[in-house]
């Protein structure tokens, strides 16, 4: 089972990158939307006894993951990288829990959260790039 989401398949830092700069989007609104995922992967595990007690103390600092907190590129891959972690986490021990109907119920809910980040690009767009190559690193 898996969504239309920017972390599905074999997504890694340079696709979900490319994800928010197709979309526009500033590192503000990049934040908004690893938040609606973070908050609602959080409130997924709190509300699953088993995951609950494997995984909420991986929630009780924002945000989750192994790169939290760490921008090792040049181009701001924070975001990308951040929300590659939780979507590796909700793919593997989320999406396959979830119904086809609740499964259906996600895509929508992501498509509002997606109607409202571009709401919130147009209010806030992304600025032009650096003159720094992608591939660099720091």
């Amino acid at each position: 089972m898996s969504g239309h989401f920017p972390f599905s398949g074999k997504a890694g830092r340079i696709s979900v990158f490319a994800y928010f700069e197709a979309q526009n989007w500033s590192l503000a609104v990049q934040e908004k939307y690893y938040k609606r995922w973070y908050d609602w992967a959080k409130n997924y595990v709190m509300n699953n006894p088993d995951l609950k007690m494997a995984k909420a103390p991986e929630f009780a600092h924002y945000p989750y993951g192994t790169h939290a907190h760490h921008n090792f590129h040049l181009n701001d891959y924070y975001w990308a990288i951040t929300l590659v972690d939780l979507g590796e986490f909700i793919n593997n021990n989320i999406l396959p829990r979830l119904s086809p109907d609740e499964m259906h119920k996600l895509e929508e809910e992501h498509h509002h959260w997606l109607e409202e980040m571009a709401k919130e690009a147009e209010a806030n767009p992304r600025p032009a790039p650096g003159e720094i190559g992608r591939y660099r690193h720091v």
